[in-house]
């Protein structure tokens, strides 16, 4: 099938899921066979809107100072393009959400460009860009690339690093490349030597507790998966049942759940997959996580079995859980005192250690263990653009540090891509407990970044694999349908190892 024909194809079939004409194997098997991972297909990386940071109102953005050689930069380069409308799909992040409702305005009275940002599902955002790059017709001028995306459209998108040295006078000065945290230019924006993207936004795993609880009850925060384990067991004891030890997102038949997995798999030494491809969570690593995690699942609240990511955040928010290894993105809300009922009472870390970690030479299809599990998304210019120039302005200035800097101070929840934004004076200002907006949890997400990161595997089945196989039959054991874990791991390795046979 040639590409273009591909690309169309995929954009039919997510239509059809989009509109509810195609239930979700039926996509993940179509789109599994078309090269796309679980991210691609919109199912693996959406976190709940609350957690990804919601619609941030424009009174918000009135105290912000943009600085003279941006306003300058933007009027003096922007004057060629003023009139032109850019068009962004994107789904629902922290990056998009205070751009859109917040940010955009600046921009677009500083250069005179319009920009018109669509915020959709993720299987929308991506039904609307294959069918775009197939056809050519460059309805939109900028793309969000999901990390699982890159391959399918590193053919259709323009290197910034490539456009940077050759825009001559519309290179932003002073953009500074070297300024993204290199593990996310690996990990969300490089494939095969082509910079896809810019690293636009990075949720991943940190670990999150209540101060007040654990200084009464003497708690450290822990620094090994035991320690993990006992912290909450040590609070379910002396707290429960308002409020429980730990808690989850372990809904079955949902990626969340697969989420959790992950991260106790390779939080034991184990890893999804072996250098020859084969499943092997059921392998002797695989079932210490999963006797781990049945000892921990003890100290979470009953209703963590039909949560995914925003149960689970609520959960913690509602003050019915102390701690908890999840998505660093949920910490701003849980100290907005208007809208948590543990404001200011919050702490974040780095996960725990792992017992032991396998390097990515000992799993396979590019499989990268580590107990911070991430998502990660980039910000393209389309080589299809109507409006290449003015497109590629807004793509550096949405992802320079000045505009990172105010969507984190604003409070929309994500982890800044830029390693200077950690440290900039107005971002460490807001790192203070019991704010709305607080960034007291970043230093933490940054660590996370750079020692504890984890990567899913790269390979077309693990949509159907991640989504559908491993959270369904890990439903089924929760709700007592195996015998044992061992029989559960055992059935997911044989539907697993016939998928990615076949």
């Amino acid at each position: 099938m040639r590409p273009s024909d591909r690309k169309l194809f995929l954009a039919s079939i997510a239509d059809r899921y989009a509109r509810g004409g195609m239930d979700r194997r039926a996509f993940l098997r179509s789109a599994a066979k078309l090269g796309l991972g679980a991210g691609a297909l919109g199912l693996a990386a959406q976190l709940p809107f609350g957690a990804r940071g919601g619609f941030i109102s424009p009174a918000a953005a009135q105290g912000i100072d943009w600085s003279q050689d941006m306003r300058n930069w933007l009027t003096e380069v922007g004057k060629p393009f003023a009139g032109q409308t850019i068009r962004l799909a994107t789904e629902s992040t922290p990056p998009s959400n205070a751009i859109n409702s917040a940010l955009k305005p600046f921009f677009e009275e500083a250069t005179g460009i319009n920009v018109e940002i669509e915020v959709l599902p993720l299987e929308q955002v991506l039904q609307k860009l294959t069918l775009d790059v197939a056809s050519g017709l460059g309805t939109y001028d900028l793309y969000y690339i999901d990390q699982s995306w890159m391959a399918s459209f590193s053919g259709d998108v323009v290197d910034p690093r490539e456009r940077y040295e050759s825009s001559g006078e519309l290179a932003m000065p002073g953009y500074d490349f070297d300024d993204f945290l290199p593990a996310l230019v690996d990990g969300i924006s490089m494939y095969d030597g082509i910079m896809v993207g810019v690293p636009y936004d990075i949720p991943i795993f940190i670990q999150m507790y209540r101060r007040d609880i654990f200084e009464e009850l003497g708690l450290n925060p822990a620094t090994t998966m035991e320690e993990f384990l006992s912290n909450a067991q040590a609070i379910q004891e002396a707290k429960g049942p308002e409020i429980y030890g730990t808690t989850g997102q372990m809904r079955s038949g949902h990626y969340s759940l697969e989420c959790d997995w992950t991260a106790w798999l390779w939080g034991h030494g184990g890893s999804i997959f072996s250098p020859d491809g084969k499943f092997v969570g059921n392998d002797e690593r695989g079932m210490a996580a999963m006797e781990y995690w049945q000892k921990l699942k003890e100290n979470m609240p009953p209703g963590v079995d039909g949560w995914t990511w925003d149960g689970q955040g609520q959960s913690v928010g509602q003050g019915l859980a102390a701690t908890v290894l999840s998505w660093g993105e949920f910490f701003p809300s849980w100290d907005d005192p208007a809208n948590s009922q543990v404001s200011g009472l919050m702490e974040a870390t780095v996960p725990p250690s792992a017992t032991s970690l396998r390097t990515p030479e000992e799993c396979g299809f590019n499989e990268i263990p580590g107990v911070g599990h991430q998502g990660g998304s980039s910000l393209a210019v389309s080589k299809y653009a109507k409006s290449p120039d003015a497109a590629w302005i807004f793509a550096q200035w949405a992802t320079s540090k000045e505009t990172q800097v105010y969507i984190t101070t604003l409070g929309g929840g994500t982890g800044p891509t830029r390693s200077s934004v950690y440290d900039d004076p107005r971002v460490k200002e807001n790192a203070k407990p019991g704010i709305a907006g607080t960034t007291r949890h970043l230093d933490a997400v940054r660590e996370t970044i750079a020692n504890h990161m984890g990567s899913e595997p790269d390979l077309p089945e693990w949509a159907e694999i991640s989504n559908d196989v491993i959270p369904v039959e890990l439903g089924r054991f929760w709700a007592g349908e195996y015998d044992d874990p061992q029989a559960a791991m055992d059935a997911i390795k044989e539907k697993v190892d016939a998928i990615t046979s076949g």
